[in-house]
């Protein structure tokens, strides 16, 4: 990965293998995907991996551009009903809706990384999914109260999730996924087992992202394509 940027070229599947004999994982890993985007490891990896696969994703598609631009916009509502004031959310909000209309203007993968690479940029769109995390968590309080690991629910939400560089837990990828719709498949290589561990978020549903889990750490990965 270059130094200084926050999401890499692709790169080919074998990047990530170490230099003596890959395991069955690697080979595994290999099988089913081509390709790898490394994220920076900043604390915000999941967030700008998952925004970044998704855009582009739907980069080539008007209809699901289009929707997912609605979507952001609408999440306006869940931040007044969990009780941010417009002033902490809007900025950002109104950063990731330039984003897909960039997008939707070029419909070029060139573009979507140069913008992810902009600090400013980059970040403001980590702080609107880690703040819309939040709303969602609290919007639906009693249902997540029971997976969160705080005494305060509110409490854990401005502490871990709305603090930028904070690592992300299951709980908030989940309720990241239902807050914008976005089915997230996450390949994990922890653990000692053989075989790689397949989540899918929500499950049953066909995922439009795939993320590579290691070492507390999220990079994009891409399927084969089958002939």
């Amino acid at each position: 990965m270059e130094a200084g940027s926050l999401v890499s070229r692709r790169e080919d599947i074998s990047s990530l293998f170490p230099e003596q004999t890959p395991g069955a994982k690697y080979k595994d890993l290999s099988s089913q995907f081509s390709s790898v985007r490394h994220v920076r490891g900043d604390g915000n990896c999941f967030y700008r991996a998952l925004c970044f696969a998704h855009l582009e994703s739907v980069l080539h598609n008007a209809r699901a551009l289009q929707r997912f631009k609605q979507t952001v916009i609408e999440t306006c509502k869940h931040f007044s009903s969990a009780g941010f004031d417009e002033s902490s959310f809007k900025h950002h909000l109104n950063t990731v809706v330039y984003v897909v209309e960039q997008c939707q203007a070029d419909e070029q993968e060139d573009r979507l990384f140069q913008l992810f690479n902009e600090q400013v940029t980059s970040d403001s769109v980590v702080q609107y999914l880690r703040l819309l995390t939040s709303a969602h968590l609290q919007n639906h309080a009693d249902f997540f109260c029971d997976f969160v690991e705080a005494p305060d629910l509110q409490l854990y939400c401005r502490q871990e999730v709305e603090t930028m560089a904070m690592e992300c837990d299951h709980v908030d990828i989940l309720a990241l996924s239902q807050a914008l719709d976005v089915c997230i498949h996450i390949v994990s290589m922890q653990g000692d087992e053989q075989q790689l561990a397949h989540h899918v978020i929500p499950e049953g549903a066909e995922p439009s992202v795939h993320l590579l889990y290691q070492m507390s750490h999220y990079d994009i990965l891409y399927l084969q394509h089958k002939n």
